[in-house]
């Protein structure tokens, strides 16, 4: 129940900020300079770059409490509670507003962003990873007993409407000939349905392996599976409700795990060149 009002909130405060924005704009034009309208106007806008921002500019990862645009929020509000609510002392909607955007924004960091008890008994360092079976694109099985006498790096994105995911495996891509002239089998694994693996495989081409876990059969198993992980309303583009938790798992040439890393935070994630440096310890 959790995670489904997660997958709600992530879906109606984008574009609740957005309204916020476009309201406070109009007021401005109309009514000329208000410190309430003008401060939540900010706050707003700040929201709504930095979601815009994660889907037109390519960042794997941000930082965990978001400071850069969490200070230009609280800047806003104090625009608008002190200058708005105090000196102006019209009416209180501009500075309950802004207060309303503010809470919201410390739930997305605090709350929505935070994955809760991942610790993962199957996944520790130092154990085999367990046999499990994906598909590939024409849903053949491939197991994962396959991929055993070299390095590799199993990498579990939540599907191709994620752009964190996207501009991660955008930088595993841009580090291929370093991975190749290691042997590194690089296993890229997803929940979605066949045709997005398929487009993200044309897209590369450069010999990775785009699997699908079909109906998160093997994320079950891991532990890392995430109910209604999917945000509320991506249903119709034709993903499933239930999606995996980012996770990278690295294993030797004999399958033994020597790398897992379970954020626990889904904005938070590893560089490429800590892949590279735990395959290079293993020679």
């Amino acid at each position: 129940m959790k995670n489904l009002f997660k997958s709600i909130f992530i879906s109606l405060f984008p574009a609740f900020a957005l309204y916020v924005f476009i309201d406070s704009s109009i007021h401005l034009f109309q009514h000329g300079l208000s410190f309430r309208y003008l401060g939540r106007l900010i706050i707003a806008l700040t929201i709504v770059i930095f979601f815009t921002g994660l889907f037109i500019k390519s960042q794997a990862r941000t930082s965990r409490n978001l400071n850069f645009y969490s200070s230009f929020i609280f800047f806003g509000f104090i625009t608008s509670l002190v200058f708005g609510g105090i000196i102006e002392n019209k009416d209180i909607i501009g500075s309950s507003m802004s207060f309303i955007l503010v809470l919201l924004w410390i739930a997305y960091i605090f709350w929505y962003s935070v994955f809760e008890k991942r610790e993962n008994s199957v996944l520790k360092v130092g154990n085999s990873l367990a046999s499990f079976k994906l598909e590939d694109e024409t849903k053949n099985k491939i197991s994962s007993e396959t991929f055993l006498g070299n390095p590799s790096i199993y990498l579990f994105y939540r599907g191709n409407w994620c752009p964190l995911c996207m501009a991660q495996i955008k930088e595993i891509a841009s580090q291929y000939k370093e991975l190749e002239k290691r042997g590194v089998n690089m296993i890229f694994i997803s929940p979605q349905p066949h045709k997005f693996s398929i487009s993200l495989a044309k897209k590369y081409n450069l010999g990775f392996h785009f699997l699908t876990d079909t109906k998160n059969k093997v994320s079950k198993q891991l532990g890392i599976f995430s109910k209604n992980g999917i945000p509320t309303g991506f249903q119709v583009l034709g993903y499933d409700s239930d999606t995996v938790l980012p996770t990278v798992i690295i294993t030797d040439a004999q399958g033994k795990i020597v790398f897992a890393d379970l954020t626990d935070n889904y904005r938070v994630r590893p560089e490429p060149e800590t892949f590279l440096k735990v395959i290079d310890n293993l020679r």
